[in-house]
Order: structure tokens, then sequence, then C-alpha cells
């Protein structure tokens, strides 16, 4: 009865514009982290908006500077009931990608809610800000709900600096480590598989953008008088990236290729379907590693692609040969990959290629995480969620795309559990992002949920998943 009230309660949340309310004076913060003149919204947020929520739910907040001296603060926030009691480390980040006034449609603002039908507009409805006020929204009913207490612990950290690459996050993380522990991690991030389909995901995959850089000569010459005798390092550069992938998206580099997909991952991922959504582009059904499904392809495999290519000037071509080319390349991995050998990898392809003049430089780079989807924690989450909503969620071992989740898995050791209320066109970090209300108020009722079922069964599943992980460790 009292898991029904308190959902009961967050789903009202929507439907009375509270959460609307909340979210629309979030928005209103420019709390861009790529922005260092914004760095006031960044302090006003977490100082302002949501320190005094969490205060009025129990928490001591404390707002500390980043480690590494950029002004893009880290909020801490703690509710211990019992030290008893099993702990929840909660997520989640205050800045956005800048707004881009200029370009969005129809006269919306992106530090403006507007709802339109389902969709609510607004830079950081999406990321980050709509899903962690709807976690926080659903914490204050399950607190309402059973009568001032959650039978667990919670900690709270937001960061401002998720979309500048979460700089000083790990140095914190790491000297903050006592304060931070926790027995699962819970968080909401990213899109679902699909807007209609709750997806529970339990890692990311890693990134690690290098450019290969190729320079022939200072200067360019004129491609009549010159051409033919001359290398042209745009060419030859071309080339080279075909050595490491090849015409249909396959990676050539055996030191950059996953290892086999687990039996665990490959039944999870045999479930899901990727794309078919009214905004989603088709699928090009001969592109990348041979005999894999999408989902396989996405979730369970490793991508190698060119994010920029550049020779001359592209918008001001002339009739000569350019002196240089470079380009800037990623490659998406899951685990297992030895991601960290990279550039030796990569170095090693292209000398035994003949291309021994590229250069080779490693740019940002984050690991990649996943936990299993039989570990006590997901089979839990997973039932949570069917229970609120009577629909199988989408188990994702890990996202697709990237968060900072090796900081809290590898670093903080803890079981990772991401709960998306987004959804794949959502249009995140460009014009037009936005929320979807029904996403959202099913949201409020997932997390409701599973927050009470923290509360009855957090110290049975502590102690089963501390059983699992001596079972695993011989």
């Amino acid at each position: 009865m009292i898991r029904e009230q308190a959902i009961l309660h967050a789903t009202n949340a929507y439907d009375d514009g509270t959460l609307q309310a909340e979210l629309a004076r979030s928005v209103a913060y420019p709390t861009e982290s790529e922005e260092p003149g914004q760095a006031p919204s960044q302090h006003a947020y977490l100082n302002d908006e949501l320190a005094p929520q969490l205060r009025a739910l129990g928490f001591t907040c404390h707002v500390h500077p980043n480690p590494t001296g950029v002004d893009l603060p880290i909020l801490v926030a703690r509710r211990i009931e019992d030290a008893s009691l099993p702990t929840v480390l909660l997520y989640g980040h205050g800045d956005v990608v800048r707004g881009n006034a200029a370009k969005w449609d129809a006269g919306r603002d992106p530090w403006r809610l507007r709802v339109e039908g389902d969709r609510w507009y607004g830079r950081g409805t999406a990321d980050n800000k709509g899903q962690h006020t709807i976690n926080l929204a659903a914490l204050r009913e399950v607190l309402r709900a059973r009568d001032g207490r959650l039978g667990f612990n919670a900690t709270w950290l937001i960061e401002t600096g998720e979309e500048a690459g979460s700089p000083g996050l790990a140095a914190f993380c790491e000297a903050q480590r006592e304060s931070l522990a926790a027995d699962v991690f819970i968080a909401s991030d990213g899109p679902r598989l699909a807007a209609a389909r709750p997806t529970l995901f339990m890692g990311s995959r890693g990134a690690v953008n290098f450019e290969l850089s190729l320079r022939a000569r200072d200067r360019g010459y004129h491609s009549g008088n010159w051409g033919g005798l001359l290398a042209n390092p745009a060419i030859i550069l071309s080339h080279a990236i075909a050595t490491l992938v090849d015409a249909r998206g396959r990676i050539q580099v055996p030191g950059l290729r996953p290892p086999p997909i687990p039996a665990p991952v490959a039944a999870a991922l045999a479930d899901l379907e990727v794309g078919g959504g009214p905004d989603d582009p088709a699928i090009d059904s001969d592109w990348g590693e041979p005999g894999l499904s999408p989902a396989e392809q996405v979730f369970g495999w490793n991508s190698l692609d060119v994010l920029t290519f550049g020779a001359g000037d592209p918008a001001k071509p002339v009739n000569a040969i350019p002196p240089a080319a470079s380009a800037w390349c990623q490659l998406r991995f899951v685990v297992g990959t030895d991601w960290k050998a990279l550039e030796r990898h990569v170095r090693a392809h292209l000398d035994e290629a003949g291309f021994g003049d590229v250069q080779v430089r490693v740019g940002m780079q984050a690991g990649a995480t996943r936990l299993s989807p039989d570990n006590p924690w997901v089979r839990w989450a997973a039932a949570s969620i069917e229970r609120s909503t009577g629909l199988r969620p989408a188990l994702l071992p890990n996202l697709g795309g990237s968060l900072p989740n090796d900081i809290f898995a590898d670093l903080l050791g803890l079981p990772t559990l991401w709960v998306p209320h987004s959804y794949p066109a959502c249009a995140q970090h460009a014009p037009n992002e936005h929320l979807l209300g029904s996403v959202a108020r099913e949201g409020l009722a997932i997390m409701a949920g599973l927050f009470c079922d923290l509360g009855d069964q957090g110290a049975a599943l502590r102690l089963a998943a501390r059983n699992t992980v001596t079972i695993a460790q011989p």
C-alpha cells in the first residue's frame, strides 16, 4: 500500500504542475560549462536551487571547489538515517552545453521552459536537469509516503562539468571516498532505447579520440604546375585511414577490436531493437562488423569513426596541393578492449602499412564499464521497474555513448544502475532539446517504486550482492 501511495504522490507531482514549475526554475539557469563566464550560474544552481530542496529533505549540503582549479563546483549532499542501513549514491550534472539560442525554432528560448503538447522544450530538459529533477521529486514523495523515513541512506553528487569532460571529478571522488561510500549507484542520464520502453543500463562504452596528421611541406603549390609531382597529404591520409577501418566500417586493427560478446550480454541484447522511431535515421544494414545485430553493434562491439577531416580550406578551395592534412578519429569501445594502448596499436599498424610519416596524437579518453545482467542489483531494479510500469524494461549492459561511469564503477567500486528518462530523438546537445512529458511522468513512477523497494529490500540486496562478489572471486 505504501509503495502504491508513493507512486501516486509522485505522478501527482506531474499532474498538478509541480514538476513543470521545478524544471522551469532549473532551465532558467544558463549553466553552460563550456563558457567560463557562466560560472556564477553554476554556483547559483547548486546553492540557490538544489541545496534548499535537499536541505528540506534532511540532507546536509556542501558545495566544493573543483580540485583542478576550474570554476566548476561540485555539490555533495548526505542524508544518513542509520549507519547500519544500505547507502545509495545518486548522481546528476547541473551543467548544459551551449544554448545556441539563435538556432532554436518557433521563437523557443533555451533558457525558458516551453511546453508544446507532450514536448517540454529547454536546454537541459533532457540532459540532465530534467532527469535529476525527476529523481529528486520521486525521492521527496517516497519520504512523504513513508512518514519521513527512506529505509536507506542517500548521498547526492551533482557536478557542473560533465559537458566539459568532467574535469576534476575523478580526483574529487578519490579524495572523497569516505563521504561517497555506498552500496549501489543509481542515476539517470542518456536516452531510453525507445520512448515507449523503460530502460536500464549498467555501464557505458568508452571513447578515445585521436588525431592523425601528415605535413608534407611548409606551403601549398599550384596543382597545375606541380600536380603529379608532389605527394598529396590528403590522399595519403585517406589511404592511411582506410587501413584502420574498411569501406564497410569494419575495424582492421586487431588491437582495437573487442573480445567476443559474453553470453549473458548477448542474451540481453537479443531482446532489443535499435532505431525505428519517427526521428531516427535509417540503419545501414551493410555497415560495421558482419554477422552482428544492430543492438550488438552499438552495445556489444567497437566502432571506429572519422569525426573531422581537413586539408586546405574547404570553404574556399584553391588550385593548390595542400601542404598538410589532419583527421580526428574516435574509437568507441566496450569492456575488454586494449584501449590504453591505442596509440601503440595504431602506430604499429600504420608503420606496417607503409604510413610511417603519419603522426598519431591521442586526445580525450574515457574508460568502458559494464555490469552483468545477472548481477543481483540489476535483477532487482529490472523487477522493480516492471512492477511499477507493467512493462519489461530494456536491459543494456552498457550504453552506446559515454559517461563518467568508470569513476563510479572502477574508482569507487560500485554496481552502477542508470534509469534514463529521455529518448533517442530528444535533440540532446542540439537546438530544440526537449523532454517528453509522458516519459517524465512514467519516470516519476519508476523512481518512486525503485526507492520504495530499496527501502524495503536494500539490506537483503546488499548481502546478496556481497555473496555474489565473493563467489565470483575465488
